[in-house]
């Protein structure tokens, strides 16, 4: 989730156990060394959940390159080309990335699937631009392609 000003330690467990509702309770949750998870709030959420941490190794980004690929992906990607009006509108384009992301982007290295086929999820197919106009917008400024 976004959360709009200073995380404490109060956001960072609602922020967390938005996201684990819709995928299932971790066992494992690997974090850094960031004071953030050094807070009672979350190290008690972490245990009424039961779910281990493990920390990373403090100042080896190497550690986690996993995350630290993804978090790069997302702002070179997404955030650096994006502009958003509030945490809500944020929120809303994440979501619309992460499906890009998982559901429709594919992948040499994967044989030309999408993460999500690759994972066993289910991957929409991609969008033919057989038949599409350019729809003019903005009393003409610019114009975007609107399939038929």
């Amino acid at each position: 989730g976004v959360h709009a000003g200073d995380v404490d330690d109060i956001a960072l467990c609602r922020m967390f156990n938005s996201a684990i509702s819709t995928m299932g309770t971790p066992r494992y949750i690997s974090s850094d060394n960031d004071p953030f998870f050094e807070y009672h709030r979350w190290q008690a959420n972490l245990r009424i959940l039961e779910i281990d941490e493990i920390k990373s190794v403090p100042y080896t980004p190497t550690s986690h390159p996993f995350i630290e690929r993804l978090v790069g992906s997302i702002r070179r990607k997404y955030l650096d080309q994006t502009l958003f009006w509030n945490a809500t509108d944020l929120e809303r384009k994440l979501s619309d990335f992460e499906s890009y992301y998982n559901l429709h982007r594919t992948h040499s290295s994967l044989s030309g699937d999408t993460p999500a086929k690759t994972a066993g999820g289910t991957s929409k197919l991609p969008i033919k631009l057989d038949n599409f106009h350019w729809q003019t917008q903005c009393k003409g400024l610019y114009q975007l392609p609107i399939t038929a």
